[in-house]
């Protein structure tokens, strides 16, 4: 299918690109990051070598929707040492190891008066699990249980040096633009430290194909955006509210490395054209691959669903949150990513992503209620039988021929062949009863 991502809907260019994805996702996945700090700015040296972008600061303090953003955290380092000397847990050497936006502390402490700062997931023994506490005024320490189990009654050296200051939260985006000022929004989430597929995956695609949008000539415009999850997008959302109402659709992107299917959650809208048009491509692509109905859990296509916003923004993934083993521990390394499983993400991506920027709108030219066919020689003057294919394809163009539908989301609604929807297409546009937004 033709598009501004055409060169990824190939064999050839799907599989170069998710090499390419995998070898980016190995640079990103061991970095220290949270929602905040130099972690993020980081990431997003490493994504501007890939594709164009622009980051934006926004203060701490600053006032977004119901929220605010957050003090800025720094990490020097943060460790736990027993009485000789030797580090039993060490951010240094894994950035899971530190619980995020833990506050400064030093001591000496029991393993009595440590345990309660301590976090592991007795589930899964030997891996690290990622905890967080952004909101609220604690320190702690990630580690397996298995190693925990070798802890003595201690004292322990405790230090946990970071800063939580008046700083900024950073967010980058790439904006392309197109014949038109409507715009395609693609989003992932920045902030997750160490681990492969949640979200160096995520990152190291929405980085390929921004390059791959940058360099063509799109109908339409796109814009995509790295942020932290929730307070990111609700930073955006807040600093972009004049541009919701030229917002078409989008896809909130993660966990797109591992061996699952690929799944699509459909917006809030539930029908909307993003909706029908990417359940469509997945659904075609693989007959395992699954669709879901909206529901306020999940990633950052709640915050782009809520009222009063309500965009038609779904969500692209493979897995989903605490749908695989590794799921937010150190177990989600490099082996659970592979570059066949992003080279498919990044070609669904393709496919969707061309089907909308083909997806010229229809618009009924009647004023009111379904017009006369039969005097236009459009459709038989006999009844009492079902309608033809032609025909069919006529009432659900007519049906969906509101301004906001076009070829390729009446196709898939209607389950006809996209030539059937055209050729109806054309046929009502002659007749004058409709016309198209080109």
């Amino acid at each position: 299918m033709s598009g501004p991502l055409e060169g990824l809907t190939t064999a050839d260019g799907a599989a170069q690109a998710g090499r390419r994805s995998l070898e980016i996702a190995a640079v990103l996945c061991p970095m220290m990051r949270s929602i905040t700090g130099d972690g993020v700015r980081a990431t997003f040296e490493v994504l501007g070598k890939v594709a164009p972008l622009v980051v934006t600061e926004v203060p701490s303090g600053t006032p977004v929707l119901d929220w605010e953003v957050p003090p800025e955290w720094a990490v020097r380092e943060a460790y736990v040492a027993d009485g000789d000397g030797r580090r039993l847990v060490d951010i240094a050497n894994h950035p899971l190891h530190l619980l995020g936006y833990s506050r400064p502390v030093r001591g000496r402490l029991s393993l009595e008066e440590l345990r309660p700062h301590l976090h592991t997931d007795p589930h899964h023994p030997d891996w690290i699990p990622y905890r967080t506490s952004y909101y609220r005024d604690t320190w702690g320490f990630c580690l397996a249980q298995s190693e925990l189990d070798t802890w003595g009654p201690g004292p322990y050296e405790v230090v946990v040096d970071t800063r939580l200051f008046p700083g900024s939260l950073s967010y980058a985006e790439c904006r392309v633009p197109g014949q038109r000022e409507e715009e395609i929004v693609l989003y992932t989430h920045c902030c997750h430290p160490g681990m492969a597929n949640d979200n160096a995956s995520g990152l190291a695609v929405a980085a390929v194909v921004a390059s791959a949008i940058a360099a063509s000539r799109p109908r339409l415009s796109y814009r995509i955006v790295f942020a932290p999850g929730t307070i990111g997008s609700i930073t955006w959302l807040a600093r972009n509210e004049p541009i919701w109402p030229g917002i078409r659709g989008g896809l909130v992107l993660g966990l797109l490395g591992d061996a699952a299917p690929m799944r699509y959650k459909r917006s809030r809208r539930g029908r909307s054209e993003i909706d029908l048009i990417a359940a469509a491509v997945v659904q075609a692509r693989d007959p395992h691959a699954k669709v879901q109905d909206f529901e306020p859990y999940g990633y950052d296509e709640r915050q782009f669903c809520s009222p009063g916003i309500d965009l038609a923004v779904g969500r692209l993934s493979r897995s989903v949150n605490n749908g695989y083993t590794q799921y937010h521990s150190s177990g989600d390394d490099l082996s659970v990513i592979h570059a066949e499983a992003l080279a498919d993400s990044i070609a669904t991506i393709a496919e969707i992503v061309n089907r909308l920027d083909g997806n010229p709108r229809y618009r009924s030219l009647s004023d009111r209620g379904e017009p006369r066919l039969g005097k236009r020689g459009l459709f038989r003057t006999t009844g009492g039988t079902d309608p033809t294919r032609f025909e069919h394809a006529l009432l659900w163009v007519l049906s969906m021929a509101d301004g906001q539908h076009g070829l390729h989301d009446i196709a898939a609604a209607a389950g006809l062949a996209t030539q059937d929807v055209e050729e109806a297409a054309r046929a009502l546009e002659a007749a004058r009863l409709i016309e198209i937004d080109a």
